[in-house]
């Protein structure tokens, strides 16, 4: 009996912990934003206005809502021509100029890598893993020394981008819990990041904020192979990775049990459940959480709990996922087609379909 009081005593503190509201813990201090597609919408004309209607600058208005660091993805060779090395460095210039930081996500493939699908290069796809070692050692170096030559060398990079079994298919692919062919690919873009600048720190990306089981056995797979890392690196999207509550124990015991800074890198909530334009919605508007309705208010009183949890749990920082994303045409989602397809994401940006900005988010350290 005692020992069942003693259980439900710390259920009811651990709940305490991470319910929603004032901050408890130490502050955050990676305070971001992917806005990968911006350089798109702005090429094609569009417009960003702050929530009282007045046109300004993307970048001045996220940082004006607290954004200190931003995220770009690099594409290897993308058939859009967006999200490539040269796109990067020229949106990198932009976000150094604002005094923002610079996260650079190499997805080491011509077009989306995530837990589904991790497609080599097109240029890579007969190479060996010895070969990819080399491969992933030199693009790395590459595109990290072309932003240190323009004076903008990345603060962060990811070493892949929500890799939960793995990068570059099949070879890279954990199969049979074996972690030995992933981790040689992972320590040449470590070692590519420290040759290029030895204080940019190098995360390492899952989607795993849903399950500790699974964080832990990819994380003690690369451990054990004699992978280092400097920030352990999660995704968490409500209706996909579950309650706040499993976030927190996700984030503390990761922390915990690697002895490394952990950042939510990836997040967003929807402020609406119209679809701006021929896309399908990625997330429809039925998929709330946390009893926050999709209206302006939801979405952020959502990111603001998404960030205490965080903190809370011990998390350095939170970043919103594509908060500039708003509907466009001729920025669709696939490089392969960016002119023909539609935005996924437009309900889930922090401009809605005029460009302005929701005041209602806000980063918070």
């Amino acid at each position: 009996m005692r020992k069942s009081l003693v259980a439900v005593i710390g259920a009811v503190l651990l709940m305490l912990a991470f319910t929603p509201g004032p901050a408890q813990a130490a502050s955050l201090t990676m305070l971001g934003a992917d806005v990968s597609s911006l350089q798109r919408t702005l090429d094609l004309g569009g417009k960003y206005y702050t929530a009282a209607g007045a046109q300004a600058d993307p970048y001045d208005i996220l940082k004006g809502a607290g954004a200190n660091y931003l995220r770009l993805r690099v594409w290897n060779n993308p058939a859009s021509g967006y999200n490539n090395k040269a796109k990067v460095l020229q949106q990198a210039k932009a976000i150094k100029a604002k005094g923002l930081k610079l996260l650079v996500d190499f997805h080491y493939s011509d077009t989306w890598a995530d837990p589904g699908k991790q497609y080599p290069p097109v240029a890579w796809g007969s190479h060996s893993l010895a070969t990819l070692q080399t491969d992933v050692y030199n693009y790395t170096y590459d595109v990290c020394t072309a932003l240190k030559a323009q004076g903008t060398t990345p603060d962060s990079v990811q070493i892949g981008n929500e890799i939960n079994v793995g990068m570059l298919w099949p070879n890279g692919q954990v199969t049979n819990n074996n972690f030995a062919p992933l981790a040689g690919l992972l320590k040449q873009g470590y070692n590519a990041t420290k040759a290029c600048n030895g204080s940019t720190q190098v995360m390492i990306h899952t989607a795993d904020a849903d399950s500790d089981a699974n964080a832990r056995w990819f994380y003690d797979g690369i451990k054990a192979q004699g992978v280092t890392w400097d920030i352990t690196a999660l995704s968490y999207y409500c209706m996909w990775h579950g309650t706040l509550a499993n976030l927190y124990n996700v984030i503390a015991d990761v922390k915990s049990r690697y002895g490394k800074p952990v950042l939510v890198v990836e997040t967003a909530y929807m402020y609406t459940t119209a679809n701006a334009d021929g896309q399908t919605n990625s997330i429809p508007g039925t998929t709330t959480c946390d009893g926050q309705p999709a209206t302006k208010a939801g979405q952020g009183t959502e990111f603001t709990w998404i960030q205490n949890t965080a903190r809370n749990a011990g998390a350095i920082g939170v970043f919103y996922w594509e908060p500039t994303w708003y509907a466009i045409s001729g920025n669709g989602w696939d490089p392969a087609n960016i002119n023909g397809t539609g935005d996924g994401w437009d309900n889930m940006a922090t401009f809605d379909a005029t460009g302005r900005f929701n005041s209602a988010v806000k980063w918070a350290a």
